[in-house]
Order: C-alpha cells, then sequence, then structure tokens
C-alpha cells in the first residue's frame, strides 16, 4: 500500500514538472512575442509595421491563453489526493488495464515514466470520465476491449 502511494506521488510530481516547464517555455515565448513587437521599427510602409505588431501581438495573446491554462492545470493537480487508495477511478487515481497504464490527474498524454509508458488523463478528458464509471474486473473501450486489473 505505501508502496502504491509512494508510485503515485512519484507521478504527481512527475505531472507538476511537467507543468511547471510547460509555465516556463510559454512564459518565454510570450516576452520574446512581447520583445518582437516593441522592436518593430516603423518603415516606410507603415501598414507592414502595422502588421507585423499586430502579428507579434495576437501571438503574445495566444501564449498568455495557453499560460493561463498551463497556471490552472497546475492549480488543479495541485489540490488532487494521492495519498489515498481510490477504489475507483477518480483524480490521483492510477489505472492499470490489460494493456494500457493511466494516470488521472493531469492531460499530458503518453509519457514515459521509470520505463513506464502512462497516459496522463486530465480528470476532466472523456476517457477519465468513462472510466469513472468503472472498477476492477469491468472493461472499458480503449483501442478494443481491455479489462481493468487494478484502481489504486
Amino acid at each position: 500500500m505505501e508502496e502504491k502511494i509512494a508510485y503515485k506521488l512519484l507521478l504527481k510530481q512527475y505531472c507538476e514538472q511537467v507543468l511547471l516547464d510547460r509555465i516556463a517555455t510559454t512564459q518565454q515565448a510570450m516576452n520574446e512575442a512581447q520583445a518582437a513587437a516593441n522592436n518593430e521599427s516603423k518603415s516606410s510602409a507603415g501598414d507592414k509595421y502595422e502588421t507585423a505588431r499586430a502579428m507579434s501581438h495576437m501571438e503574445k495573446d495566444m501564449h498568455a491563453r495557453q499560460l493561463l491554462a498551463h497556471q490552472q492545470e497546475l492549480h488543479a493537480l495541485r489540490a488532487i489526493n494521492v495519498q489515498t487508495i481510490y477504489q475507483l477511478p477518480t483524480a490521483g487515481a492510477f489505472i492499470q488495464t490489460t494493456t494500457t497504464l493511466f494516470f488521472i490527474g493531469a492531460g499530458l498524454g503518453k509519457q514515459l515514466v521509470n520505463k513506464a509508458t502512462i497516459i496522463f488523463l486530465s480528470p476532466s478528458s472523456p476517457l477519465a470520465l468513462q472510466l469513472a464509471k468503472k472498477k476492477v474486473g469491468d472493461e472499458i473501450e480503449f483501442k478494443g476491449k481491455v479489462a481493468i486489473l487494478d484502481i489504486y
């Protein structure tokens, strides 16, 4: 039991680090887009200058939205309890099926952690919501039918 909780703690920390890296990368891209907008010099073709500035601002706004999404996901992840052994798939649960390993915490997709391929799901993702209604022994449709072997 302690081993299972320690493993989930490791997975949560992994998620947190990936999200922190994404936040840093997005912040840097946002700063670069702002710098590009600030450095755009007036040319004799005024429209070209305005277009370049507008494009830089649009890029900065896109990065700002991504940054906010990453920050919100990190905040939600930090609120998840992995100290509990769950009977049903929920936020903070690890699910082992006949073919795939899942961790419900943050939507990072397929990741390699300690030589194991794990699919990290957002608690609100369609697959996590499908899993939420299942228990050990039940089957789910994931690239064919797979049985749930363990939940914790």
